[in-house]
């Protein structure tokens, strides 16, 4: 492993604009959704950049990749709550949509950063 902070990983800093952006949209539920849903989205956006981080801070690729994929688990859980936000009537398509490609970027880059952690 180098010795470059978790902080530089731009997955990871993607990963803390998502965290604001669900704060931000949980914020739009109504009131009697505002402690249910609104605090598994949260619990689910803060542990995608949290797993990144404590698995680039572990001893080796293969913890650090087991960390990706909690991350990755996490990313699909906050998607299924924004679906179920959706199915519920809750948010709005259009209020949904930059969360949801930037769920899917995220994605896309935990992919590829296990991918180059597996050809090391």
């Amino acid at each position: 492993m180098d010795n470059k902070s978790f902080k530089d990983l731009i997955v990871w800093q993607k990963s803390i604009d998502l965290v604001e952006q669900i704060y931000e949209l949980v914020k739009l539920f109504p009131d009697d959704e505002r402690y249910v849903l609104s605090s598994q989205m949260r619990r689910a956006a803060i542990s995608i950049p949290s797993n990144i981080a404590e698995g680039q801070q572990r001893n080796s690729e293969k913890e650090f990749i087991n960390f990706l994929y909690i991350a990755k688990g996490s990313k699909a859980e906050l998607q299924t709550q924004c679906y179920i936000c959706l199915r519920l009537n809750l948010l709005e398509k259009e209020q949904v949509k930059p969360v949801m490609e930037l769920l899917a970027e995220i994605g896309k880059m935990i992919t590829k950063l296990i991918e180059s952690l597996r050809e090391k």
